[in-house]
């Protein structure tokens, strides 16, 4: 792209001054290219003094993903309190998929649910091994009940969620994710400038490992809130190896092999406030995707239900169970089960008259292992492998560079598949 002449960008100068310290030139243009900072590629007038006619622009939709872009932090659940009637065009959806409505001839599907009484002696009950494979072969996603974990302690989970999101914004901007990041208070994380808005509110943060935690953000919650959190996390990590061991075992992935992947490995938390909608057919509460964890393990906090998921090209509604978790299985189970597992797409919609609140719970690999087809179920059935394999931490390097899109991300998992990434153009301070 070629700057018009009319083009000044004298009044801009401290910002480029500011930037190229850095490593990183920019050029600011504020009328037709919609005030976006474009990196200047080529150059032959310097030091900038008058109006620029010989700089290549590159537009930022055509850089590297891997940089989100700036944004607003303003609270969506504040702008929803006075919204009225026509919604904003940035959160505008030009095609959403239809949810699936029984004619009254043909039942709805509903997710399985699982009684962890029942699966917890699963050793003596191979049918009970075969179920479970089954409907994470065929789901990817059940309810969980009679889980274990203490009622109290769920429901102050549940109480201290709310108040999170009913303290004044000027509070919660406090733990605001900053450029760049990807962890703290905000809304979508923009990848592209004409990238569509999430109706919702996140919180976003790593849990685990303690050092990988940010000093700004669970450490400086509120007291009950934090400790409810910190109790909260220890049940669910034992809940979590559990499940693992029990979904290894269905698939022929050695017990010590689950184990040495997920114990003490990567955790994190996301907590969404999604706020009623005076159009809620026109937006979408969670852009449709696959998460990239192992598992899952999803906490309803009103009784308003949102979550849908993909099955055999249809969208389902998730009627939520009371006391019940909602566990996915996320990318990193297909990948460890070379694809007999499905990490299922799911999406969240919004309701017109009444907010949704939810709490996930994400349990990963720790950051040096490796993700991949499990190498016990490779040598047991002599199978070739589907997908690539990638550490941890790159892994979710990857996953975070990209926008939300369906199962894309796994899709350039697979052996084969793999896009060149492009280089990176924007080297951002450490």
């Amino acid at each position: 792209m070629h700057v018009p002449a009319s083009y000044s960008v004298i009044k801009h100068m401290w910002y480029f001054y500011n930037v190229r310290l850095c490593n990183v030139s920019f050029f600011y243009i504020k009328e037709h290219y919609g005030c976006v900072f474009y990196p200047i590629t080529s150059i032959n007038t310097y030091p900038l003094t008058k109006t620029h006619q010989d700089c290549t622009l590159q537009p930022y939709s055509e850089m590297a993903s891997s940089q989100p872009l700036e944004q607003d932090h303003r609270s969506l659940q504040e702008l929803a309190k006075v919204l009225k009637q026509d919604v904003p065009h940035r959160y505008v959806q030009e095609r959403r998929e239809p949810t699936y409505v029984s004619n009254g001839i043909s039942h709805l599907p509903t997710i399985p649910v699982i009684d962890m009484n029942d699966v917890i002696n699963i050793g003596s009950d191979i049918n009970q091994l075969q179920n479970l494979r089954s409907i994470c072969q065929e789901w990817g996603i059940f309810q969980l009940v009679n889980h274990g974990v203490d009622k109290m302690l769920v429901e102050k989970m549940k109480k201290e969620t709310v108040e999170f999101f009913n303290m004044p914004v000027e509070e919660k901007l406090r733990y605001k994710f900053e450029g760049g990041e990807y962890e703290g208070y905000g809304q979508t994380i923009l990848h592209a400038q004409d990238q569509k808005v999430d109706w919702a509110d996140r919180f976003y943060m790593i849990t685990n490992p303690v050092y990988r935690r940010k000093s700004n953000l669970l450490p400086m919650f509120p007291p009950l809130l934090r400790d409810t959190m910190e109790k909260y996390l220890q049940e669910l990590q034992k809940l979590s190896m559990t499940l693992f061991s029990l979904i290894g075992e269905a698939v022929d992935i050695e017990r010590q092999e689950m184990i040495e992947a997920f114990e003490d490995g990567m955790q994190s938390v996301r907590m969404t406030y999604y706020p009623p909608c005076p159009q809620p057919e026109l937006v979408i509460g969670l852009t449709p995707h696959s998460d990239a964890a192992g598992i899952t393990i999803l906490l309803q906090i009103t009784d308003v239900n949102g979550l849908e998921v993909k099955k055999d090209g249809v969208w389902i509604p998730v009627n939520f169970i009371p006391d019940a978790f909602v566990v996915n299985v996320g990318d990193i189970l297909e990948i460890m089960s070379n694809g007999v597992y499905n990490s299922i797409e799911h999406r969240a919609t919004v309701n017109e008259e009444k907010e949704r609140i939810s709490l996930a719970m994400f349990f990963n690999p720790k950051f040096e292992a490796e993700v991949g087809p499990a190498k016990t179920l490779l040598s047991k059935t002599g199978n070739p492998p589907v997908f690539k394999t990638l550490i941890m931490e790159q892994y979710l390097k990857d996953f975070f560079s990209r926008k939300l899109n369906g199962k894309t991300f796994l899709e350039n998992m697979k052996i084969g598949n793999e896009k060149p990434r492009k280089p990176d153009h924007i080297t951002h301070p450490q």
